[in-house]
């Protein structure tokens, strides 16, 4: 598969920053951010999984809106794009099972998430920044309020992450 990502990938000396299509990007490590995690939960409980999942709302919703600026792309166009991307840039493998614009409903798979893998087993879904990305992408596209579950989790014994939005 050709990674378009990371083809125009720039980096800028002067910024010391990684760009696509001008926005920034970071490399970090999976555990470096599940540390992060597992610290704001032991501090305050499930309120840590809200902020992780705003925190990428928020950039799920800039990055859609950048990107269909960008590209001109449909709503589907965003959601293949996006999709693609995540899996290009190392945040597992993105697989769309169904976008409904009429229903205003959206299902990804995501395999080998670096987040489930480096958190370890779990009882719930521990991918709150999957999540919150596909929900800011999709309340941009949907423009409304959606609400997003993770219905499966590799941290849970399942086979795959599996986000369900609507």
């Amino acid at each position: 598969m050709d990674n378009e990502i990371l083809r125009e990938l720039n980096f800028v000396q002067e910024k010391g920053g990684l760009f696509f299509k001008e926005v920034r990007y970071l490399l970090i490590r999976p555990e470096t951010l599940i540390s992060f995690q597992k610290a704001s939960e032991r501090e305050i409980g499930l309120k840590a999984n809200q902020i992780l999942f705003e925190s990428g709302f928020a950039g799920g919703a800039l990055s859609s809106k950048r990107y269909q600026e960008v590209y001109s792309f449909s709503d589907e166009e965003i959601v293949r794009f996006m999709i693609s991307m995540g899996s290009q840039i190392g945040w597992g493998r993105f697989e769309l099972e169904k976008f409904d614009p009429v229903e205003k409903k959206l299902v990804i798979k995501v395999f080998h998430s670096p987040f489930a893998e480096a958190y370890g087993t779990s009882t719930s879904g521990v991918c709150h920044f999957i999540r919150g990305v596909m929900a800011g992408m999709a309340s941009t596209i949907f423009q409304i309020t959606v609400i997003s579950k993770e219905s499966s989790c590799l941290s849970r014994g399942d086979q795959f992450c599996r986000f369900e939005i609507m």
